[in-house]
């Protein structure tokens, strides 16, 4: 929470929130007030008119009376209607005019620059003053009333400054509130991402928060996806670095003490040999791990159609070819249904383990025969009659390095990588010992997962 705080001058999210929110809802409110405005001044401006009309009607008859009443003029100058202090009306300015455009008669305050517009029926402007001009119904005779636009201007004026005036003192409270909201909604992406900087090597556990917006809740799945996979690699490259110490040691001592043994006596033949056997040994595990590694890394496999017939008949034909006796010991059995038997996997993975079983097979089978099977079902099996695994041993068989006994070498990765590669194609490996129509020997059965709409 001090980083928190530390932060809160600084360029945050809640800060850029809150900006963002201050400057949209004040525009938009602004809008509002332009929009009332404008109704407001309108709304003036009408009944402003209204008032005009009303004088104008009321002011003509009493307008001509007095020019009636007055005598004539001398030179025809217009005759000025002073205010008699009964009269109710008399600061109106208004003036009588003939269609020819001659002045007959004015109120004493009105002045001719005032009513400087077009001599017809209606509203018209000129400079700060409105004008309505009205014909008589009976006589040839207009009348001109004036009405000050300043009014008008002014009545608008404090409508915008009255709904001015409350936004600019509210401003403030509402940033300090938009602000103190924007923190408080923004709390639970602080604590995710304080759970994800509290996250290391060392420290790769899922984040668990409850009651996240759906939006952080996808990030924090997002990022305990990213961590299993994580997780994951590191385990495998701690499980590489403790097999590779684990499986290497003992080769690499023979292969040092074969070498030692013949520079120290001379050049031997068998020294030799048991030297290039080391090493063979030492390649062997080496390719093993290596598979190990990639069965167990967070890599995905592909998800195609694989057919277990051909994938066991590839297999078959490559210990075929290697010239140690499996062209002899090795059976493979195909199912007799012409469809081919199909599974969803990846062709190379699935190889790597069917290859592991056959070598387990082979050699701790006792010289044996060994059966590689397809089917039934979508799975396909190694079967030797070699002496088979006590019961108490059989589950044990899956973990590394584990030994069959003192005197065997064990089964070693093969049996894990196996169980590694089916677990992630979502299979199983199933161990049988004895097998199942009774005979001795050690059955791996890898059980795999059909194509989807495959009636095979």
């Amino acid at each position: 929470m001090s980083r928190w705080r530390a932060q809160a001058g600084a360029d945050t999210l809640s800060g850029r929130l809150t900006r963002r929110l201050m400057l949209w809802v004040g525009g938009a409110w602004l809008a509002c007030v332009l929009g009332v405005v404008w109704y407001v001044g309108s709304e003036i401006d009408r009944n402003f008119d209204n008032e005009l009309v009303e004088v104008a009607h009321r002011m003509f008859d009493i307008a001509l009376r007095h020019l009636d009443d007055a005598p004539p003029q001398p030179g025809g100058a217009p005759l000025t209607i002073a205010s008699p202090g009964s009269f109710a009306d008399a600061d109106v300015l208004y003036q009588l005019v003939t269609p020819q455009g001659r002045v007959l008669a004015r109120a004493a305050d009105a002045r001719a620059g005032q009513f400087e517009v077009p001599l017809a029926p209606g509203f018209a402007n000129h400079g700060d003053w409105r004008v309505h001009t009205v014909l008589h119904p009976t006589r040839a005779i207009y009348l001109q009333v004036a009405d000050p636009l300043r009014e008008r201007r002014r009545a608008v004026r404090h409508t915008l400054v009255g709904l001015t005036l409350p936004l600019a003192a509210v401003l403030p409270l509402l940033a300090l509130l938009l602000r103190r909201i924007a923190r408080r909604e923004l709390r639970p992406l602080e604590l995710l991402r304080h759970e994800i900087g509290q996250r290391s090597g060392e420290r790769l556990a899922p984040i668990g928060l409850l009651h996240l917006p759906r939006e952080l809740a996808s990030v924090q799945d997002d990022v305990n996806h990213l961590l299993e996979r994580l997780a994951q690699a590191l385990e495998v490259e701690r499980a590489l670095a403790a097999n590779a110490a684990h499986e290497l040691r003992t080769p690499l001592a023979a292969a040092r003490l074969r070498l030692q043994t013949a520079l120290e006596h001379g050049l031997q033949r068998s020294d030799v040999q048991a030297a290039l056997d080391a090493l063979q040994t030492l390649s062997h595990r080496t390719e093993k791990l290596l598979q190990l590694s990639r069965a167990e890394s967070s890599t995905p496999l592909t998800r195609e159609p694989v057919d277990l017939a051909r994938l066991a008949t590839t297999m078959a034909q490559e210990f075929w070819q290697q010239g140690d006796g499996a062209i002899d010991r090795l059976d493979l059995i195909l199912p007799e249904a012409t469809a081919p038997t199909m599974a969803l996997g990846d062709f190379d993975a699935l190889a790597i383990a069917l290859r592991n079983l056959l070598e387990n097979a082979l050699h701790h089978a006792g010289g044996g025969a060994v059966e590689l099977l397809v089917g039934p079902g979508c799975a396909i099996a190694v079967r030797d009659h070699g002496p088979g695994v006590p019961a108490e041993q059989l589950q044990t068989l899956r973990q590394r390095h584990v030994r069959q006994d003192s005197s065997r070498t064990g089964y070693g990765l093969g049996l894990s990588i196996a169980t590694t590669i089916a677990h992630k194609h979502g299979g199983r490996l199933e161990l049988t010992s004895p097998l199942p129509d009774g005979g001795s020997g050690l059955q791996a059965r890898l059980v795999l997962q059909p194509v989807p709409g495959d009636s095979a």
